[in-house]
């Protein structure tokens, strides 16, 4: 019966032709239009920043004439109507700067212009519009481009209006348009971009790039000067489309406007898509080729599979590939899978194999520094073998949690009631525990485990569990990446010193200070012993621990 499913040889290599270049040109146009868009965004973002790098230069200069302007009309000689004096002054402070000083009166005759001899017959100023506006206004003021008589130039005027009973009524600094020039190049454009400053009228003051444009010329783009659009837009320059970009001043009203031809703008786009489809050709042509030789590989297709069986037997991964005929393609998956999960098992029996012997020789250091440690202080062989017992049980109960909750970690909370409950007095009240449950890592478990029931077996001997009104206080906080635990036992007599080092205190300050790196501190009060220990979090390690399996239980009952 012929395979309804199977396909000849060209339709598998017709869809992998297509299964290759389809969803690489679309993948490759949608990467296109995103980096073209990345890329204007970042050409969009620096030309403004540029633009406004421009105007705020601008600003800093029409600044500084302002201040200048408050500076020399301070000058005695104004105060005191010497205006030759003035003048003389004026022009020494000036000179240089490209920049001069006028005065006038009330009507807008000039008493005198540095840019003429004092006393030389002077007009009205050319620039009576703004002086009323800023008399009008009472603060500086700037004025738009005109052309000055007394110049001959293309000039602009910052005004200072005086006080009223002053006969000199506005001082002005005039300056040549084109003076600007050199600060709207301090700042350098992207290439193929110009700019040029105007004024409220859109008359140009100065221009920075653009041959085709001149001072007093008026700008025929960004018009719309009353409702000014942020951003870009696109608008016809001498025939031809240019995207433009402005900013405006708050001092001066003046505005940069930058522009550049919007094919130049988005010509990374067309030449990528040219690009495209060049290399797609080539890859078609390189995935036809490619096509031929997997129509031989077809025949090896068996070959393969058997290989990855053998592989499988001697325990070697066995990793997916590609096969043509969809049955061999469904054994291949599950050689793969069959080969994953038993190199799985296969680490986790190595794992808990190295396990076994980490933690068995832990053990067997532990009871051998115990059994050393305990013969020491042994004054005979039946307490020399109950001491050893109890502290075997001890350490045993530390190992039960351990087994219980394996890479879990076991809790500190559990650890605690484990070791005391076989030494806490009948009276609840007597023993108080507080702190925040947290998890501990096997090592630290142990060893802090030994250390609870050493400072348990020494409150029964002689501290606040032999004393019938003897209490206890256990607390321990987690802060600044350490666990603070603090043992405090409370007397109802004074504390007796005790000569004697024994196991429990090798084990409270070398194990915990040492295995542990934590700092342990023994005090002795008038009422009682206090231990104090500072563990680094890092040495229990509470984030190791993962869910246990009765807690996991738990939350899948409450869910």
């Amino acid at each position: 019966m012929k395979n309804r499913h199977a396909q000849p040889v060209a339709g598998y290599l017709f869809a992998l032709v297509l299964a290759i270049l389809v969803p690489a040109l679309i993948v490759a146009i949608v990467l296109l239009n995103r980096t073209n868009d990345a890329q204007e965004g970042v050409v969009q973002a620096l030309t403004n920043a540029t633009v406004q790098a421009m105007g705020q230069s601008v600003d800093r200069e029409i600044s500084g004439m302002i201040t200048t302007l408050r500076v020399i009309s301070s000058d005695p000689s104004l105060q005191n109507g010497n205006l030759e004096e003035f003048y003389r002054r004026a022009v020494m402070a000036l000179a240089g700067t490209g920049a001069y000083l006028l005065a006038v009166d009330s009507q807008y005759n000039q008493y005198f212009n540095t840019r003429a001899a004092f006393g030389e017959g002077l007009e009205k100023t050319s620039d009576t519009v703004t002086a009323a506006r800023a008399v009008e206004r009472s603060r500086p003021t700037v004025s738009g481009l005109f052309f000055g008589q007394v110049a001959g130039t293309w000039v602009y005027n910052v005004w200072l209006p005086l006080p009223s009973e002053n006969p000199v009524r506005l001082l002005a600094l005039t300056q040549n348009a084109r003076d600007l020039t050199p600060v709207l190049h301090s700042r350098e454009l992207p290439k193929g971009w110009n700019a040029v400053l105007v004024d409220a009228s859109n008359a140009v003051i100065s221009v920075a790039t653009g041959n085709d444009i001149a001072i007093g010329d008026t700008l025929p783009i960004r018009r719309n000067i009353d409702n000014p659009t942020t951003g870009w837009i696109e608008e016809t320059l001498h025939g031809e489309r240019v995207v433009t970009v402005e900013w405006r001043s708050g001092l001066t009203g003046w505005r940069i406007v930058a522009w550049a031809s919007a094919a130049q703008v988005k010509s990374p786009l067309g030449e990528s898509l040219l690009q495209l489809a060049a290399w797609m050709l080539v890859i078609a042509i390189a995935a036809s080729i490619v096509a031929f030789f997997i129509g031989k590989r077809l025949s090896q297709s068996v070959r393969g599979l058997r290989l990855d069986a053998q592989r499988l037997g001697r325990g070697e991964a066995v990793f997916e590939r590609y096969y043509p005929v969809a049955e061999i393609g469904e054994v291949s998956r599950a050689l793969v899978l069959a080969s994953r999960e038993r190199q799985a098992a296969e680490r986790d029996v190595r794992f808990l194999m190295r396990e076994l012997a980490h933690r068995s020789k832990n053990q067997m250091a532990v009871i051998s520094a115990m059994a050393k440690q305990t013969a020491r202080g042994a004054t005979d062989v039946p307490s020399y073998v109950q001491a050893l017992e109890r502290r075997i049980m001890g350490l045993a109960r530390s190992t039960d949690l351990l087994l219980a909750h394996g890479r879990a970690g076991v809790s500190i909370r559990e650890l605690i009631d484990l070791q005391l409950n076989p030494f806490k007095p009948a009276e609840e009240d007597r023993v108080t525990i507080e702190g925040s449950d947290i998890r501990i890592n096997p090592q630290g478990a142990q060893i802090l485990g030994m250390a609870f029931h050493e400072l348990a077996v020494n409150a029964t001997q002689y501290g606040a569990f032999a004393d019938e009104l003897g209490r206890l206080l256990l607390t321990w906080s987690e802060e600044d990446e350490k666990v603070s635990l603090r043992w405090r036992e409370t007397l109802s007599r004074p504390l007796q010193a005790i000569e004697r080092k024994g196991f429990g205190t090798t084990v409270l300050r070398t194990m915990v200070g040492g295995a542990l790196g934590a700092l342990v501190e023994r005090v002795e009060h008038a009422d009682g012993v206090e231990w104090v220990f500072d563990i680094p979090m890092t040495a229990l390690d509470p984030a190791f621990a993962a869910v246990r399996p009765d807690e996991q239980m738990e939350k899948r009952e409450s869910e």
